[in-house]
């Protein structure tokens, strides 16, 4: 069978890719950006790319076209299928009909920390000799790889609360229906296509009414708005975490449950978002029957998720890291981590306010907060509908904003100096900074 997907090179359809390969589908593919590294990983497989949407992509004549949230009405390729009435469904619904039947999923949902809870889980499960599939939203570097899909009974899915497609306005997270649930947290976000808290909290109730009476829902216990999803009905046990009921951690990492003594967690990750998301896993593995005590055997050998606070090259004493954070809640615990990592060096925090919400400005307002533990803040304020040096004048002399992704490079490259920390955060590529930076630097 040949599935088309468009839209292949967002992490989700791009892992939904590997996953149909690997179950034996002929793939094939198109977006409008091929690029890496989800364009390498794809490549690797075998799944033919082609750039953009053209409608001679018809002369494939797939099975099925299989099609991402990227893809909207006005789509030169999807209008063609539409004309001719061909079949389409979307890559959350593919999934759930083909791949997750029968299995016992893991989902993890939450504003923030799905990909990084969820390459936590699957490691658990991996170490505990479960050989769990999975498809996260990114790569855990314990694995090198997004998504695969393998014959044991549970699969760990990153449960996102984004729209599934032009003709499904549900979250994907509808269509996976997990016997064991993560709620990890629940902010504001996906201005795009939410009004408000109150729609997205609308969405994580529609998840809690797929969780089976025999699953468990875990819930991180600090959260009003996650309390309120709850209050609005739930059939399934609950197990809580953070809040000094079930689930808790204290700063020497001492794991507790109901107030007994399980373990020690013994890592190198940094934060206390990372630490909210071990429990989480710790609890969810505990569900698919890994003991506490292996979960914490396994998060001690945890190598975390690419693009999560990655060190991507040292030059004249200079470190730079990557980071995926894009939310201003995201922005503050990430530096708020390193801050704690490398005491009263430097901090350069360099912005690309890239994800639909901070393109639309409904955050711009928290940035500066968010930005405060920095020393000084880089923003590359191309393509935005607002005015960043007007949001981020509370940071003074501070912050620097650029239009220009080279001379924002050459400003950074002018100010730092060795024992600085050069933190890049963005959901996309960023046109390659990185690399492009540690050049300069060198």
């Amino acid at each position: 069978m040949h599935i088309h997907i468009l839209g292949i090179c967002g992490t989700f359809m791009g892992g939904i890719a590997v996953l149909a390969k690997q179950a034996g589908y002929r793939v094939t593919g198109c977006d409008a950006n091929v690029y890496p590294p989800m364009s390498i990983q794809l490549e690797a497989q075998g799944i033919e790319l082609i750039e953009g949407f053209g409608p001679e992509q018809l002369e494939l004549q797939p099975d099925v076209f299989v099609i991402g949230n990227v893809v909207s009405r006005g789509n030169p390729l999807m209008e063609e299928i539409l004309n001719r009435g061909l079949p389409y469904t979307s890559g959350p619904q593919w999934l759930a009909d083909t791949l997750l039947r029968d299995k016992w999923v893991l989902g993890v949902a939450g504003t923030h920390g799905k990909t990084t809870t969820s390459s936590m889980l699957a490691w658990i499960l991996e170490y505990a000799e479960l050989n769990p599939g999975f498809l996260v939203g990114g790569v855990p570097q314990n694995f090198g790889i997004s998504a695969r899909l393998t014959e044991s009974l549970f699969f760990v899915i990153e449960a996102d609360e984004y729209d599934t497609a032009f003709f499904d306005k549900r979250s994907k997270f509808v269509h996976y229906r997990p016997r064991t649930a993560i709620l990890n947290n629940l902010e504001f976000d996906h201005a795009d296509i939410f009004t408000d808290l109150a729609a997205i909290e609308t969405q994580f109730h529609h998840l809690v009414r797929t969780v089976p009476g025999n699953g468990l829902i875990v819930c991180n216990g600090r959260e009003e708005s996650l309390r309120r999803v709850l209050k609005r009905g739930c059939w399934t046990p609950v197990e809580l975490f953070g809040c000094g009921q079930g689930w808790g951690i204290d700063t020497d990492n001492r794991v507790t449950l109901h107030d007994e003594l399980q373990g020690t967690l013994q890592w190198d990750l940094l934060g206390e978002h990372n630490r909210m998301n071990a429990l989480a896993a710790l609890a969810a593995a505990r569900h698919a029957g890994v003991p506490v005590a292996q979960g914490l055997a396994a998060l001690a050998e945890f190598k975390n998720v690419k693009r999560r606070m990655e060190v991507r090259g040292m030059v004249n004493g200079i470190t730079v890291y990557d980071d995926f954070a894009h939310h201003p809640t995201a922005i503050d615990t990430t530096i708020a981590g390193l801050r704690r990592k490398v005491g009263s060096a430097r901090i350069l925090a360099v912005l690309e306010p890239r994800s639909n919400t901070m393109k639309l400005g409904v955050m711009k307002d928290a940035l500066p907060g968010s930005l405060k533990d920095a020393d000084l803040v880089f923003c590359y304020g191309a393509n935005l509908g607002w005015d960043a040096a007007a949001a981020l004048a509370p940071l003074g002399s501070k912050a620097v904003v650029d239009d220009d992704l080279g001379a924002l490079i050459e400003k950074i490259a002018a100010a730092a100096r060795p024992s600085d920390h050069i933190l890049v955060m963005s959901n996309g590529g960023f046109g390659g900074i990185h690399e492009k930076l540690l050049k300069r630097l060198a």
